[in-house]
């Protein structure tokens, strides 16, 4: 039987979702804790993969219990989060189709990214904070672009192993919210959504905006760091602090 588990961590402390043979990762938390509570191994396939530090507060990754080890999938989930550390948490579990793929079926993926200039001692690691003033209104003029343009290589961190880097983006917007644990404060949020991303699109994205937040570049000239398919012409790669996954979507019919 195959199933769906949707969870959230915050990325601080692992070198990313996938396993790694000299680093802590998320996958390899929780593939330990499905191995100490069935006696068997469990391979979790996720959605995607998240850099170093960076959070998800919601993830999916599909896995497969054979015949003698089906349970009461509430049950198990509650078990989980038993065993896992306080920084990952198990929402639910769900049955799936037998070919059903967590990342492959995913039909849109969302991501935010968290931006303050006010200092917040207790969102260390959860926002990204800035020593400069950003124009967002121009911010968002420059990330209208995003939506009408197919091919971002100039945002793909190089060498990566893509086979194609075309992304359908379908939001890209700069909001303002409350600040986590200050309320009275605000952040500005970048919300992005697209069928899916490459490897640092979304950091450099946002590192590129904030040359025309800052004034070193206009929103015509966004456009014209796209065409360049250069990563050379694009901003800086962003902190992973403030970049969260928030939602991942998936048709009906691969649901049991």
């Amino acid at each position: 039987m195959r199933y769906f588990i949707y969870f959230s961590y915050n990325g601080t402390a692992y070198h990313g979702w996938q396993f790694q043979p000299n680093a802590v990762s998320v996958q390899e938390r929780m593939e330990s804790a499905f191995k100490t509570l069935l006696r068997e191994p469990v391979i979790l396939t996720a959605a995607g993969r998240t850099d170093t530090g960076v959070h998800a507060r919601l993830m999916v990754a599909h896995f497969d219990l054979p015949d003698h080890l089906q349970a009461d999938v509430t049950d198990l989930a509650f078990r989980l989060n038993g065993l896992l550390p306080p920084d990952i948490t198990v929402h639910k579990i769900v049955p799936v189709q037998p070919t059903a793929h967590a990342r492959f079926d995913a039909t849109s993926r969302t991501y935010e990214y968290w931006v303050t200039d006010i200092k917040n001692p207790y969102a260390e690691h959860l926002l990204t904070y800035t020593r400069f003033r950003l124009d967002y209104d121009r911010m968002n003029e420059a990330a209208k672009c995003l939506l009408t343009e197919k091919d971002f290589a100039s945002f793909c961190k190089a060498h990566s192993d893509n086979k194609t880097t075309f992304c359908d983006v379908r939001r890209a917007f700069w909001e303002e919210q409350p600040m986590p644990f200050m309320p009275s404060q605000t952040c500005h949020v970048f919300t992005i959504e697209a069928d899916r991303f490459l490897r640092n699109m979304v950091r450099a994205v946002v590192g590129t905006l904030f040359e025309v937040g800052r004034g070193q570049m206009t929103p015509d000239e966004m456009r014209d760091v796209i065409h360049s398919k250069s990563r050379c012409a694009a901003g800086q790669s962003m902190p992973p602090d403030g970049l969260y996954l928030t939602d991942i979507r998936y048709p009906d019919h691969i649901f049991s």
